[in-house]
């Protein structure tokens, strides 16, 4: 399968509303297209007013990375904990990891990458508490 030639430039392109989380606004890359859904990418920006719900979820594909333009996001991922991403972060979520955002900067701005283009995302339950070892007593 052949994939195309592709440029996208910033003042022709339009930043959509619906995408996967609500409080996210979307700036499709043309890469989809290109690659023929083989992989996704975009730009994604906080939408005012809108904050993250939380919810703890995965996503099914091969491959997703972030890379931070502007602001910052706190994500949680389970065996890894809390972690605050800035400008010029970039981070790898391997495949399945739960993980959920915590919050946001009002000017966050990010570009994913994903493959495959069209992956599946599962909301999923809070994750068990991790048991810490317990220490002995003295007595």
């Amino acid at each position: 399968m052949k994939t195309a030639f592709s440029v996208n430039h910033r003042a022709r392109s339009r930043f959509v509303k619906r995408g996967l989380r609500n409080y996210f606004e979307y700036r499709d890359l043309g890469i989809r297209r290109a690659t023929r859904g083989k992989v996704v990418a975009h730009v994604i920006r906080a939408r005012p007013g809108k904050a993250p719900h939380g919810q703890w979820h995965r996503h099914d594909c091969d491959v997703q990375f972030v890379y931070v333009l502007k602001g910052w996001a706190v994500f949680e991922y389970e065996g890894v904990g809390r972690v605050r991403m800035t400008a010029g972060t970039c981070f790898y979520q391997p495949p399945g990891i739960r993980h959920r955002e915590i919050r946001h900067s009002k000017d966050l701005e990010m570009i994913e990458v994903v493959a495959p283009a069209d992956f599946r995302t599962v909301s999923l339950e809070k994750p068990a508490a991790r048991k810490s070892p317990g220490r002995r007593s003295r007595g």
